[in-house]
């Protein structure tokens, strides 16, 4: 049959203006102002984040630091609308759907090339995919089984004609292959070369080039003059790392930089008063902390629930964020297809939680946390973690924190050697498994938990291959239950979607995904 391509749609409206483009970068416009005629355009765009990417290969990394690079360099098969998670045609022109599901179909579009001169076609589109999949398929690539785990075969059927066929049904698939992550198209030419890994050269079809990072520093992105689609309005994009909140607001407020994230409540009015604007719209995330299931005083379900009762969210949110998060009581934000608000998290509960630590034998627990502000936490893991620390203080347990920056943290995620570890999910899609299915995964880098249950397994295979509908968020309600019945993650916030710009910056998107597309921003001087 064939498939609308304004399926599997998110209606979560960002306060964006939005500018339809040809090509696969998105536009949009805060405000929804017109540029002056007279007014001249800066050649650099300069934003600032916390921290530097993991990586520049988009099968090698899993955060936004990363991501938001990669968006500007690279391009999937598909794409998202700029307002929200609705799946529109990017390097694949359309696509058809098999009457059982199984089979998908995309038309590639013709003459489009990789930065690098190689050509874009079926074969590449497999050759990205197939490296992904078994037995090509290694350790280092974390969205691999999430994003290619039902795929059974990539065949090409002609120069511009490739079908990906199925093991089961996929309602998420059109969406995984707009995601930022595992799903944009490299250049085979440039895999083959760099031993099947571009994390520090990267070559898209992006509407940007990647120049040079100088790590620690920036990272520089140029126009693309040979992009298929409408050429970039900025020449420049230069990525610079700032990992000290009160040192990028500062970049921001003297100009040096155009645009920033990772702000926090205590820096809000420093922004406004020194002239420069807010960008805010609800965060598709959850901020949380994970019990490591493998480790014997967490193995069970009593010890994992009396540990999360000795900690008072509603206070610890309000305390840490004073009102630009909002406490979680499931995985899911609210407005997402499957919350259900009858989902029941561990309450507050001192006594509670020193009698069951008690019984446990629990007296000392091992956190690692990380240094830097993320979308989720803008207070930084850090901070999360001493907080909980006090609270587990009053009821007898004593916490050791190590903290890390993100990408040594990411690497002691993966080692697995901590009782408890602080993390937190973007929404990559707008679908409920993007985030449920993380507790399936066997991947420890996904599933911080390192739990493996059968049961729930099950579960949300069977919710994926579930059409769109109240049957599909019934199934995910149910694992959103059958979770937080077992105490395996402390849910704390949801973030408010933020970030500052000096008062000429427009056309940028700031996506619901947490990505950033730059291919229309300018910057007025």
């Amino acid at each position: 049959m064939r498939t609308s391509v304004k399926s599997i749609a998110l209606a979560m409206a960002l306060i964006l203006g939005v500018v339809a483009l040809p090509g696969c970068s998105t536009g949009g416009e805060p405000g929804g102002t017109d540029a002056p005629a007279e007014a001249t355009l800066s050649e650099t765009f300069t934003f600032a984040q916390g921290a530097d990417p993991r990586g520049l290969d988009p099968a090698r990394i899993d955060d936004l630091e990363s991501a938001k690079p990669i968006g500007n360099i690279y391009e999937g098969l598909t794409k998202y609308a700029a307002d929200s998670t609705e799946i529109e045609p990017c390097l694949a022109e359309s696509w058809t759907i098999s009457d059982d599901g199984l089979s998908y179909t995309f038309e590639l579009r013709e003459g489009v090339t990789f930065h690098d001169g190689t050509d874009f076609n079926a074969e590449a589109v497999k050759f990205n995919i197939d490296r992904q999949l078994p037995p090509l398929v290694d350790d280092d690539m974390p969205y691999a089984s999430f994003t290619f785990g039902t795929v059974r075969q990539v065949v090409v059927e002609d120069e511009y004609t490739v079908r990906i066929d199925l093991t089961q049904k996929n309602t998420a698939f059109l969406a995984n292959l707009a995601m930022s992550m595992a799903a944009p198209m490299v250049s085979p030419a440039a895999l083959k070369a760099g031993g099947n890994s571009v994390m520090d050269a990267p070559v898209g079809t992006g509407p940007y080039r990647f120049v040079e990072w100088n790590k620690g520093e920036d990272l520089v992105l140029v126009r693309n003059e040979e992009y298929w689609g409408e050429p970039a309005k900025t020449n420049n994009i230069v990525f610079r790392f700032i990992t000290d909140n009160s040192a990028r607001v500062l970049a921001l407020n003297n100009g040096e930089v155009d645009m920033i994230d990772g702000i926090d409540a205590t820096v809000v009015d420093t922004i406004t008063g020194a002239g420069n604007e807010l960008f805010e719209a609800p965060g598709m995330n959850v901020n949380y902390m994970a019990y490591n299931t493998t480790r014997s005083i967490f193995a069970d379900a009593a010890s994992r629930k009396a540990f999360s009762q000795a900690v008072n969210v509603d206070e610890l949110v309000q305390s840490l964020y004073q009102g630009y998060s909002e406490t979680a009581t499931t995985i899911l934000p609210t407005f997402m297809p499957g919350f259900d608000s009858s989902v029941e998290q561990p309450g507050y509960d001192p006594e509670a939680a020193k009698a069951g630590l008690a019984a446990a034998g629990i007296t000392t627990v091992h956190m690692i946390t990380y240094t830097n502000p993320r979308p989720y936490n803008a207070a930084t893991g850090a901070s999360l973690a001493a907080a909980i620390q006090g609270y587990l203080q009053k009821v007898g347990v004593e916490c050791t924190i190590d903290t890390f920056d993100w990408t040594t943290y990411k690497e002691k995620v993966k080692a697995g050697d901590y009782d408890v570890a602080f993390y937190g999910w973007i929404g990559d899609n707008g679908d409920p498994d993007n985030f449920l299915n993380l507790l399936a995964d066997s991947d420890p880098n996904l599933n911080l938990a390192r739990w493996d249950d059968a049961t729930y397994q099950q579960m949300i295979k069977d919710a994926l291959a579930l059409p769109n509908g109240a049957d599909r968020n019934a199934a995910y309600a149910a694992c959103e239950k059958y979770v937080a019945e077992r105490s395996v993650w402390l849910v704390i916030s949801h973030a408010k979607q933020q970030a500052a710009f000096r008062p000429g910056v427009r056309d940028f998107v700031y996506h619901a995904t947490g990505n950033l597309y730059l291919a229309d921003a300018v910057v007025e001087q």
